[in-house]
């Protein structure tokens, strides 16, 4: 299974509220029906995050395929046409950015319904290879990450290697998903020592600070 990850700020001069709200009902009822579709997750910017900054993106759509034929039959679908038609109803269309992702499960665990969701947007050291940054994040980081104690689940999505062919550049090398109780715990975790060692390998294999959202989850196609 594949998985497209989609991110993108809201059209300006819509408040926060009716950009969730018609991202998560109007919007969201049209995706759903896109044929091949196996499953559909948004994932909203916690509003608290806007008191203090305005996020890098205000939110992520994650959405499933059997293959990539399934996801070229669906992008020739007309209800792709209309989920890109709706698209600027409520989307900066000049924002949007995605990747077509294949998911590592670094650590099993409960997704929590009233937990929040960190996603972090991660780029490779230019220096490395596709094939070295995407083992070193999963064998060596991954295990790092994953025995942090308030993490309750771990996923890491891989861009493709399809999505590097011919010259190309992906917007990310990949995103990386951790699931907590609350943002309370999600604070507390930086205060361990797993974390530190954590932070403290992200240099070997990742280019510079990593751009994050703290995020709730809403299962559209659960």
């Amino acid at each position: 299974m594949i998985k497209v990850a989609a991110f993108f700020k809201r059209k300006a001069g819509s408040s926060v509220e009716d950009f969730q709200r018609y991202w998560r009902t109007t919007h969201g009822d049209i995706a759903k029906e896109l044929p091949g579709l196996r499953r559909y997750v948004q994932c909203h910017t916690l509003p608290g995050i806007y008191k203090k900054q305005e996020p890098v993106y205000d939110g992520v759509a994650e959405i499933w395929f059997d293959d990539t034929d399934a996801l070229r039959d669906a992008a020739a679908s007309a209800v792709f046409r209309a989920v890109k038609d709706d698209e600027a109803k409520f989307m900066d269309v000049d924002t949007y950015g995605d990747i077509v992702t294949e998911e590592h499960l670094i650590k099993d665990g409960p997704m929590p319904a009233d937990g929040v969701k960190n996603i972090e947007f991660v780029t490779r050291r230019p220096d490395l290879s596709v094939e070295a940054f995407q083992r070193h994040w999963r064998e060596v980081h991954g295990p790092l990450g994953g025995a942090i104690p308030p993490v309750l689940r771990y996923v890491q999505c891989h861009t493709r290697l399809a999505g590097y062919r011919g010259g190309r550049v992906p917007a990310f090398d990949g995103l990386a998903m951790t699931w907590f109780e609350g943002v309370h715990t999600m604070r507390a975790s930086a205060e361990t020592e797993e974390y530190d060692l954590t932070r403290a390998d992200e240099p070997n294999f990742v280019a510079g600070e990593l751009p994050f959202l703290i995020t709730t989850e809403h299962g559209i196609v659960p």
